[in-house]
């Protein structure tokens, strides 16, 4: 696989966190493609949905989401629901391609799994049962990239403000791993060994019948599925490691996962040019006794961008300058103008991070505050949103 291509999801559960469970995830999508954020309220609707390939039956309802997409597709590489779920999801490579589990064959992207997980569900269990009951049904498979062939399985990161659970997948197969305390990061390598707490029935009879095992030992995913497809992948160690030095105060918070999905030296932020960099971030503070606040960036390169808070409420507003023109080779205006003053050199970034800084105590301090009524965080993204554009012009 690319080094293009490198992505990478953290979650920090307690007795590292004062409160709740923090969730963060970079999307590195292939060269040229562009993203956007999109909310999406709770819905009715008893018709089918079509994905980005093929249509699936409808569960009846959807929950609020919002959603960091690249703009052509239908699904998201990461995004949230109104319940306290998030999920991230990254590209891997297995040896199992031929039949129902090639994914060159047009059937569920990975990115459709997560909306679809955070649409329907309202726990982290629960959206990784919505993901793999549909994975098992219709599959997965197709180029995630409309500009080159690039076709994948993928692993996916689940969280809610309790636990987390990291699922790995191979065509219609599937292993899950429950995180209940600690931390956990994935990246664009299997990490799921032996430690496996949920998988598809049949998997281990599966892979005797391909001869991919002899039954013999432990049922290891990660050595059976690899095979020689899967190369090497230091961001995945060396975000191990960030994460095990970040939370050891036993207070890791928001801006500690601002820091690791912006550490430059690891490879975790890639800065190489603005084409094939990250082109967007997530950072999430699920919470069940206050507002869970969703943080993203809608521009490149953490390290140059900053993240603006979402709250779920329920008359929430978000920007129109982190959506796409229906022209998909035309990006967001925050997108834009990001891009330019990057191209221009500009010094904005410290002005905009200083506003970053002021928001993240300024929501600390609201948190605290807020009952029932969450009415003061309605337009927050939107403001933030709407005062970086002001910036740029």
């Amino acid at each position: 696989m690319e080094t293009t291509f490198m992505c990478d999801t953290f979650v920090v559960l307690p007795p590292h966190t004062k409160d709740g469970v923090v969730f963060g995830c970079n999307s590195h999508p292939p060269k040229g493609e562009l993203q956007e954020v999109v909310y999406f309220p709770a819905s009715e609707c008893s018709d089918h949905v079509k994905c980005t390939y093929i249509e699936v039956e409808s569960a009846g309802f959807t929950k609020a989401v919002i959603l960091n997409k690249t703009n052509w597709m239908w699904g998201a590489e990461m995004g949230a629901n109104e319940c306290g779920v998030a999920i991230g999801s990254q590209p891997i490579l297995t040896i199992n391609t031929q039949g129902d589990h090639d994914p060159h064959v047009k059937r569920l992207l990975g990115m459709d799994l997560v909306r679809l997980g955070l649409e329907r569900s309202s726990n982290a269990e629960e959206a990784l049962d919505v993901m793999t009951q549909l994975l098992e049904k219709y599959g997965q498979g197709g180029s995630s990239s409309v500009h080159e062939d690039f076709c994948h399985h993928n692993s996916f990161l689940i969280a809610d403000p309790t636990t987390a659970w990291v699922l790995e997948t191979s065509g219609k197969h599937w292993v899950a791993h429950q995180v209940k305390s600690g931390f956990y990061n994935i990246s664009t390598c299997i990490s799921i060994t032996t430690n496996i707490d949920k998988k598809s029935e049949g998997i281990e009879e599966y892979v005797k019948e391909q001869g991919l095992w002899n039954g013999e030992g432990q049922f290891n995913f990660c050595e059976i599925f690899r095979g020689d497809k899967e190369t090497s992948n230091p961001t995945h160690s060396q975000g191990k490691e960030l994460l095990e030095k970040l939370a050891t105060t036993g207070n890791f918070r928001e801006v500690n996962m601002f820091s690791i999905l912006r550490n430059e030296e690891s490879g975790i932020c890639e800065t190489r040019s603005f084409s094939t960099l990250i082109k967007g971030s997530q950072v999430s503070e699920l919470s069940n006794s206050k507002p869970s606040i969703h943080w993203f960036t809608a521009t490149p390169d953490p390290s140059m961008s900053v993240f603006k808070p979402f709250a779920f409420t329920p008359n929430v507003k978000i920007s129109k300058h982190t959506v796409c023109p229906d022209d998909v080779s035309q990006p967001h205006t925050l997108y834009a103008l990001h891009a330019e003053a990057i191209k221009k050199g500009t010094d904005v970034n410290n002005l905009l991070r200083n506003m970053e800084h002021e928001c993240v105590l300024e929501l600390e301090k609201l948190k605290d505050e807020l009952k029932e009524d969450l009415s003061e965080l309605d337009e927050l993204m939107k403001d933030c949103v709407e005062t970086e554009v002001k910036f740029y012009r």
